[in-house]
């Protein structure tokens, strides 16, 4: 008898099992599909100071600000050969018009941007950040970070930072005192895992644009969850920045129109800057 009823008995676990929902573990889900490339098509072209080590680039109140590192390990007269400074670019000449320069033997400044009346600048290894008014360009305030700095731009209310890893800060410029504190991390991911190198940022329409450093890509993020949703290709303009100037370097800086809704992108030591509108 007991032989007879395993047999039914076995039957029922096996059927019950399978109309479980638990999943089964040798089952795999599909992997995360790639960010889609973003197309865009090239409206106008401006020249851009070959003598600016681009680190920065945003516009405010209608005019381009752009800020630069030292940038070169060559040095004429035991200086470095570009300025750590920021100004305002004149779109006719490339030129720009510097409004802070700091001491290049102490310093090699990164990225700015401007909220509420304040420009934030950072500096790349030294720690130290600075806080000006935006009209007389007079000195408010200088803070401290540990890692690096390289670029900043806001939303509505915050700063958001990045370092160089995959993480953006986001800080509450109130809160800035002699020491910047982070209110909260920001992991940038794609569908191959974290993504580092974030470097210059633009904030548009809700969402975080930035270059990877080193690559010719913008990356299109959602600051809600990090993940990047998009990317923009720029090797089209990087080949034909390069070709104009032989000593053009990496892509890097974005700027973000907002009455012709337009985006403006250039790189360090570029002879070029671009409009570019998104498809």
């Amino acid at each position: 008898m007991m032989k007879k009823l395993l047999i039914p008995i076995a039957g029922m676990i096996f059927l019950a099992a399978c109309n479980s929902n638990t999943p089964d573990a040798g089952v795999t889900t599909s992997p995360e599909s790639a960010p889609p490339i973003i197309g865009f098509n090239v409206v106008n072209t401006f020249p851009h100071d070959t003598g600016f080590y681009t680190e920065g680039l945003e516009f405010h109140d209608g005019q381009l600000y752009e800020s630069s590192g030292a940038g070169s390990v060559e040095t004429e007269g035991g200086k470095p050969l570009y300025p750590s400074a920021f100004g305002i670019a004149n779109l006719k000449t490339g030129k720009v018009d510097r409004k802070v320069t700091l001491d290049n033997t102490t310093y090699f400044g990164e990225g700015i941007t401007i909220l509420g009346g304040k420009i934030y600048q950072l500096t790349w290894q030294n720690h130290k950040g600075y806080i000006y008014d935006a009209k007389t360009y007079k000195k408010l305030q200088e803070f401290s970070y540990p890692g690096e700095g390289w670029s900043l731009t806001h939303d509505s209310t915050r700063l958001i930072m990045s370092d160089g890893s995959s993480n953006l800060q986001v800080i509450d410029p109130a809160a800035i005192t002699d020491v910047l504190k982070v209110q909260s991390i920001i992991g940038v991911t794609d569908n191959n895992g974290p993504v580092s190198n974030i470097n210059e940022l633009e904030y548009i329409n809700g969402y975080i644009f930035a270059n990877q450093y080193t690559t010719n890509y913008i990356l299109k993020i959602d600051p809600a969850n990090g993940k990047v949703v998009g990317k923009l290709n720029l090797d089209s303009l990087e080949a034909e920045a390069k070709a104009k100037y032989s000593n053009a370097d990496y892509l890097n800086g974005i700027a973000w129109h907002p009455e012709t809704k337009s985006l403006y992108v250039t790189g360090k030591l570029w002879p070029v800057i671009y409009e570019i509108k998104l498809n």
